[in-house]
């Protein structure tokens, strides 16, 4: 056998080797965008050529950027700790006395999540509207979204009582509100968003989102 031959011989040998080990390889996913200020509107509810959809639409740079929930991080600092205020109308934030709280108001260094339906177009669903369903949250303690008016807390979700909760949203709306964590570590809060076609009744969906929100301690 010549060498021309076995060195021939060898490479293939190592091309087939170098195939087998890619096949097998798992590939790496991609690091997740981390959002820590700035404006977000965690559910950005879109519905175009018969599909309702569910995004992050990210504002805190120059540009809008629509990304896929999965693909982002929430982080919520220590300085969203707040002492949580006396009497039984805010209990859903837990008996730890503390929670952490990204807030209705846009307030430097913290995230000022919401969520919008602009995108939805007038006379597609019946009464306008969608059903926001908070289906699942997986995490160290609860997790809550409400809204306060005159030191008076409404409760929009509250993963504490039980779940699911929902919520009806009128197209067309950019809304803010509370984001409420009981203690710190990582959650995965999953929301469904759902809506009747004014057409036939029928429902459509955008199937289950979930939300990764990491609170430091």
């Amino acid at each position: 056998m010549t060498a021309m031959r076995i060195r021939n011989r060898v490479l293939a040998g190592l091309l087939l080797s170098a195939a087998l080990l890619a096949g097998t390889t798992t590939p790496v996913a991609a690091a997740p965008v981390v959002l820590t200020s700035g404006h977000v509107d965690v559910i950005d509810v879109d519905y175009a050529a018969g599909a309702l959809t569910v995004n992050v639409l990210d504002g805190t740079g120059t540009t809008d950027i629509e990304r896929n929930p999965s693909d982002v991080l929430f982080r919520v600092p220590n300085t969203a700790k707040i002492t949580v205020p006396s009497g039984s109308a805010w209990s859903f934030l837990g008996t730890g006395g503390q929670a952490w709280v990204l807030p209705q108001a846009n307030t430097a260094g913290l995230l000022w999540a919401g969520w919008n339906t602009t995108e939805v177009p007038i006379g597609v669903f019946q009464n306008n509207r969608v059903t926001f369903k908070l289906t699942s949250v997986s995490g160290p303690a609860g997790f809550s979204i409400y809204t306060v008016s005159g030191g008076v807390p409404t409760v929009l979700f509250d993963s504490g009582n039980g779940l699911p909760d929902s919520l009806n949203v009128n197209r067309n709306t950019h809304a803010h509100a509370n984001w409420g964590f009981d203690a710190a570590g990582t959650y995965a809060v999953t929301f469904e968003v759902t809506g009747k076609l004014a057409a036939n009744g029928a429902t459509v969906t955008s199937g289950a989102k979930t939300f990764t929100f990491e609170v430091l301690p």
